[in-house]
């Protein structure tokens, strides 16, 4: 069996540990990134499209703070109205508007599983 120093061990293991954080938040950022960026695309996909405007003015917004990625999905121009569409709305006259589902239905296909995939990059190490 070899003779290791201490502090060459402590200095590895540090080393090593290390690589591994960096690899993992790296991983994590990216995977972070790619979902809102697929989030982006089914919303634009679902929604609504009389003349495809309010589909386009989707955006994604960088709220990420350091240590703390975080992205906003949200209609740039049409903002007042997403949550018409998205759940419908009475008519003055009487009776509802049908709800035209398009954020929610990208929120849970991709948002709900992103912590099983992060959990799996942190087992794999990156």
């Amino acid at each position: 069996m070899a003779d290791i120093n201490i502090d060459d061990f402590a200095r590895e293991m540090t080393d090593m540990i290390r690589e591994y954080t960096e690899d993992v938040s790296a991983a994590i950022d990216a995977e972070v990134d790619n979902t809102a960026i697929k989030v982006l695309k089914e919303v634009k996909r679902l929604a609504r499209k009389r003349s495809g405007e309010y589909a386009r003015t989707f955006v994604i917004t960088n709220k990420s703070l350091p240590g703390n990625r975080k992205y906003v999905v949200w209609n740039k121009k049409h903002y007042r109205r997403v949550h018409l569409l998205e759940y419908g709305h009475a008519k003055v006259g009487g009776g509802r508007v049908r709800a035209y589902p398009h954020l929610d239905p990208a929120h849970r296909r991709y948002g709900l599983t992103m912590p099983d995939r992060i959990k799996r990059i942190i087992e794999n190490g990156g």
